[in-house]
């Protein structure tokens, strides 16, 4: 299995119509199809994590968007933020999230604490 390092753009993107060709087939994990697609899937990963990276979200959108996907309401995050008018606050970009609340959303919501912790541009400081 000979495997060229992707290291150009044209080169990325021969490893794409590859692994395209090669997800069509559907190989099996030990086949030597198999191998070569989880190599290329990898060395794009690399390529992708290097020259397009994808910024990490804001951390109001990311509650928000938790919120959503959980079906929760306000009054399903007082137990994490503090009393409602607190919660409308911090959703509203009116306050910043502190240590305690950030700890108990990314445990509640599963959020990574590092997208809980950026200041959110939208705050005024």
């Amino acid at each position: 299995m000979e495997i060229k390092a992707i290291r150009t753009e044209q080169d990325y993107l021969a490893a794409l119509r590859e692994v395209s060709a090669l997800i069509d087939i559907d190989p099996s994990p030990d086949t030597p199809e198999g191998e070569r697609l989880d190599v290329l899937g990898t060395l794009l990963q690399a390529f992708e994590a290097k020259h397009y990276p994808i910024d990490l979200p804001d951390p109001i959108d990311a509650i928000k968007f938790r919120m959503e996907q959980k079906n929760l309401s306000v009054k399903d995050l007082v137990p994490y933020i503090g009393p409602t008018h607190r919660v409308y606050e911090v959703l509203n970009y009116k306050r910043s999230l502190s240590l305690n609340m950030i700890r108990r959303l990314s445990v509640a919501l599963n959020i990574p604490a590092d997208v809980l912790i950026r200041a959110s541009d939208r705050i005024a400081a």
